[in-house]
């Protein structure tokens, strides 16, 4: 099965100004503008501030990857992954109020066997 194409393209400057150059891209300077808005509109404004996402590199396992890719049919799977890790934390942070803290201390007993815990010495045999 085609996938269908997308009318939009993604174009480097330099490309635009040459398609601007050879008469490729229309312009109508008689095009009506858009309704007059008024001020009860804009009296009820409200000034919105981008959200604060934050980019990260993230390096993943190739099959964890390639569910999500599959899963999302090669569109939206960094979405799909975004919505399961806000899943994660909304789990995380419930489950903090009803018990312990994150980050709270470890019983002493088990933290003093993880830290005294030698790794075995293998011995050549003579």
């Amino acid at each position: 099965m085609k996938k269908k194409r997308s009318a939009i393209r993604t174009v480097l400057l330099d490309d635009l100004e040459k398609m601007h150059e050879r008469g490729e891209l229309y312009h109508d300077p008689n095009a009506p503008e858009g309704p007059e808005l008024g001020e009860d509109f804009w009296k009820n404004a409200v000034l919105v501030e981008p959200g604060g996402k934050r980019s990260v590199h993230l390096k993943l396992e190739p099959a964890v990857f390639e569910f999500f890719f599959v899963e999302a049919d090669g569109k939206g799977h960094l979405t799909k992954m975004q919505n399961v890790l806000k899943a994660y934390v909304r789990a995380q942070s419930g489950a903090q109020r009803g018990g312990a803290k994150r980050g709270a201390a470890k019983p002493a007993k088990a933290a003093a066997k993880r830290r005294t815990k030698k790794p075995a010495r293998r011995v050549a045999a003579e």
